[in-house]
Parts: structure tokens; sequence; C-alpha cells
């Protein structure tokens, strides 16, 4: 802006007063600028949000000290300029050359072989009072703006722009401290100005910096009494050394992963449509699913979300176990799992596979719908697992319970009927896979005994083979 704006009047007689001027609207324009990085300073940005991230606050408060760095560059350099200026004027006032005033705004110096045929020229140039101001260490007190002087003798523009803005900076660090002002009052004034602008900065620092150790103390101080509380609760029980263990285990991998934040009772306090964007994307996995791939799947999708609820497991954990009942649905977000059948024949499990599926189709096995929409359900049966699902990492998932999964059955009974989501179910399913497969395996075999059993080689029905299958393929109620 100066050097669009000020050599249109250099060589004028209001160049000295639009310099002035201009001066003035520069350094206004920075206030709104200060005032709007300000509750950035202070870890709060102008929608309300709150930064919490140490490279965030680092950032910002090394952006405000540049900033201000470049303030203060920026005034001490039009300072100086301005007390070279005024130097410059004085020596043309005390001097008996004439015109000479019309020597001190001549432009870039592009036009100055238009002085050369003048007498005055030659006396201003080889003037002592003159070339003095333009020493710093001459009769005129320059005071904090010696270098400004020599830097103002300097062609280019980046050294002059960086070694203010390095000049700037190094004063707001060290609060103006190296710095002796002469006597005049502009010059005092703009000296404190920099101290009490270096000692705002390092409050604002100082303060932001604590507010934000606090809230990772806050957090700190959560996680130790939460500590404290798990072994006094596992010294009163005297639980043994390995369970312990195990439990450590899963406090640490619980807040790690929730990083000690409570994320229902923060959705809860959220709007209904926000809430199920929410459940949405933290369930994005559901739709990767060919069970919820039908046109009306919406709805379901909606009652799943609200009904699942986060879940971790450390490494080694059993998810289920073989003969232990199945009372949830689990759908994996991250973690590899591995599912054991009761022939020993093992299926790994990964991000966005699903476990305990099976009980989803019992549900639907194991009641009746009555002619007026009625549901009749059978009391005193459980399902119970055929299979073994280990974690091979610790895992992170999402459990819909027994209840819960009944009440979604019972509402969308019609759509869980429907046979190409049957279909699906028992396709993803290892469960059903693993059912499907000892079943084939079973006819094969039976079928197989029958022609040996025609040609007088039959296999005996105890054979321990076919008693395997046999029970594979009747299990005991």
């Amino acid at each position: 802006m100066l050097l669009v704006v000020i050599p249109n009047y250099l060589g004028s007689s209001v160049a000295n007063y639009s310099k002035n001027l201009l001066r003035g609207t520069v350094l206004l324009q920075y206030v709104p600028r200060i005032l709007r990085f300000v509750p950035l300073l202070g870890g709060q940005s102008a929608s309300g949000f709150i930064f919490e991230s140490p490279w965030v606050n680092f950032a910002i408060n090394l952006l405000m000290f540049v900033l201000s760095g470049h303030v203060v560059g920026s005034c001490w350099y039009l300072f100086g300029l301005q007390r070279v200026n005024s130097c410059l004027q004085d020596a043309c006032s005390v001097s008996n050359i004439s015109g000479c005033k019309a020597f001190i705004d001549c432009g870039h110096g592009k036009n100055i072989g238009r002085f050369n045929a003048i007498q005055a020229w030659h006396d201003w140039v080889n003037d002592p009072n003159s070339t003095d101001c333009l020493n710093a260490h001459g009769n005129f007190r320059y005071g904090v703006y010696q270098q400004a002087v020599l830097l103002s003798t300097k062609r280019s523009i980046i050294t002059r722009y960086a070694y203010s803005l390095c000049w700037g900076f190094q004063q707001i660090s060290t609060l103006a401290g190296s710095l002796v002002p002469s006597y005049f009052e502009g010059e005092v004034l703009f000296t404190m100005s920099i101290v009490g602008l270096g000692l705002l900065l390092f409050a604002l620092l100082i303060g932001n910096m604590q507010n934000f150790l606090q809230a990772l103390g806050r957090r700190r101080l959560e996680m130790q009494l939460r500590q404290r509380d798990v072994e006094q609760w596992m010294s009163h029980r005297r639980l043994p050394e390995e369970i312990r263990r195990k439990v450590r285990q899963a406090e640490q991998f619980s807040w790690t992963a929730t990083r000690g934040v409570n994320e229902e009772e923060l959705i809860q306090n959220l709007p209904e449509d926000l809430q199920r964007e929410i459940r949405h994307h933290f369930f994005k996995f559901l739709k990767k699913s060919r069970i919820f791939t039908l046109p009306a799947d919406e709805p379901i999708l909606d009652a799943i979300c609200e009904k699942l609820r986060q879940k971790f497991y450390i490494r080694g954990s059993d998810i289920f176990y073989h003969g232990g009942p199945v009372e949830k649905m689990v759908f994996i977000v991250r973690g590899r799992l591995e599912s054991i059948g009761a022939d020993g024949n093992a299926v790994p499990l990964s991000e966005g596979d699903v476990c305990g599926e099976e009980l989803l189709t019992w549900y639907l096995e194991q009641s009746t719908v009555q002619k007026d929409g009625g549901k009749i359900r059978f009391p005193g049966q459980r399902l119970f697992s055929t299979r073994t699902v280990k974690c091979l990492t610790n895992v992170e998932a999402f459990a819909l319970t027994g209840a819960d999964l009944e009440e979604v059955t019972t509402l969308f009974a019609r759509f869980l009927r429907h046979q190409r989501v049957q279909g699906a179910i028992r396709y993803e399913s290892p469960y059903w896979r693993n059912m499907a497969a000892t079943q084939i395996q079973v006819a094969w075999r039976y079928r197989q005994w029958c022609i040996k059993r025609r040609d007088g080689t039959a296999y005996d029905l105890a054979h321990p083979i076919l008693m395997r299958y046999r029970t594979a393929r009747y299990p005991k109620k």
C-alpha cells in the first residue's frame, strides 16, 4: 500500500502530509485484525469452539506473535522514516539553500538527472547537516531508530521487510529490554507500547497454556481416580492376579479408545435428527452388509443404530464360547477375531463382520405370528453357541443385546422374514456356512454308507467319523 500510494505524491508539497495520513491508516487497520485474533489466542474460535490440541494452540500463539512482530516492525520502520524526514526538514530550515524541501521528496532517484543543472541541488548534497541525517551516529538523536536509518538506504524491499519483521519479533520476545529511547515523546510512547504488548502476549500465552494443562490434568486425574477405584475394588474382592491383569488391560484399552468421554451421554443431549446422522456415521458398516440392501431397510437401520452399544474386548477374550448362551449380536468395528466351530474349523473375522447373527434367525424361528399380527413367544428357550469366538487382538465393536434384538424382530418381523434377507443372513454368517457344510458332509457320508450297505461293505453306524457328523447334524437339545 505504501509502495503504491506514496510515489504518486512524491515531489509535491503535500507529500509529507500524505505520508503521515497513510501511516495512520495502515496502523489503524491492524486494530480490528488484532481484536479478531485475540479470541483465537485465548483458545476459542468465533463459533465458540475450544481448541484442545497442543499443536493448534502452539500454531495460534506463534501466528499471534508473528502478527504482532509484523505490526511492531512496520511501525518501527515507518517511524524511523518519519524521524529521518524530520531531520532533513530541520536541516533544510537551518540551511540557506532555496527550494531544498523539493529535494527531500524526489522519488526513487530515477529523475535525479534533472537536478544536476541546479546549483542548489549540489549545495544540498554537500550540506553537512543533510548528509548527517543518514548517519545513525550523527548529531540527530534517533534513539531506537538507529538501525532503521541504515535500513532505509537499502534498495531491496525483501531485506527491509525481513529485517523489520525480525526486529519486531525480537523486541516483543525480550519486552524491549535492549531499547534505549531518546527524549522524543513519540519514541518513548512507542517503546512503552512494545513493552505493554509483549506483557499482554505473554500473559495470554501463559493463561492459555495453563488452561490447556489444567484440562489435560483434569482428564489425567479422572483416569487416576478410576484406576484407584478399580484397584480398591479388586483388592476388596480378592481377585486373582491373572484376572486383575486382564481388568487393567480392559480398563486401559477402554480409556484409550474413548479418551475418557462418555459418547452416549454426549449424543443424548443433541437434537434427534443430529443423533440419527451421527449414529449412521458411527454405524456405516451396517450399510455394507448384504442384510440391509433392500429399499425398505432405512427404518430397521435406524432402530438397530439406536440400540447398538459400544463394547471393548482385549486380546484373548472370548466373546462366545462353545456351549454358552448367545445373548447378543456383535458388529466388529476394529480388530481381528477367530471363530472356531465344533469340528475345529476356524474362520477369521475382522472389521465389518458380524458374530452372533444366528440369534436373529433363532428369534424369528422360535416365534409364531397370530392372524391379528400379535406375536407368541415360547418361554424357557435359549440359544446356545456351537462355536468359540476368540479375540486375536484388542477389539472395538458394537453389540445388540438379546432384548433389543427381540424388540427389533417384533417391530420388523415382516421385513426380516423376507426371503432375500434370510438368504443374506445365511450367506454371510460363518455359523450358517458351517452348518450347511456339515449337513452336506453328513448327507454325502450317509449316501456313501447306503451304497456300502447295499454292496455289503457298510460302515458301522458307531464309527467315530459317522458319530461325529451325526452329532453335528442332530445336536442334543
